[in-house]
């Protein structure tokens, strides 16, 4: 069954609090002069700060249940401009297991690129 979709803007600004966070304070999440000198497009957002959002859109279509596991690969960056900021889409299939648990097949993209490969989660009822 498909589940809504989510989507998130992301700006540099979120970039600055999760750099703090995490402690990942890496300048091609905050520098653009850094970030196109190594050969990228622009500044770039933290692979797990992407997947983070993944990790949020399925915890709102699931409330009432717990992340067993999460996983993916980080296929794309997600480039966040100056001003402003940048779309990031969460799309997710539920399937149902035998086990009670849930598998959630998520694609998440930015500007129609996947920036996650092969996401998913796999969820149980709180409390299971």
């Amino acid at each position: 069954m498909s589940l809504p979709s989510r989507t998130f803007t992301v700006t540099r600004a979120d970039l600055v609090a999760y750099a703090a966070a995490s402690g990942d304070h890496n300048p091609i999440h905050q520098d653009e002069a850094v970030a196109t000198a190594v050969g990228l497009p622009g500044v770039i957002a933290h692979g797990m700060y992407t997947m983070a959002l993944a990790a949020r859109a399925v915890a709102d279509w699931f409330p009432e249940h717990e992340v067993v596991s999460l996983g993916c690969k980080f296929t794309a960056p997600v480039v966040v401009p100056a001003e402003g900021g940048v779309e990031v889409l969460v799309e997710g299939q539920e399937k149902p297991g035998e086990d009670g648990t849930t598998t959630v097949a998520l694609t998440v993209t930015c500007d129609g690129a996947k920036v996650l490969g092969v996401p998913k989660a796999v969820l149980r009822p709180a409390g299971d």
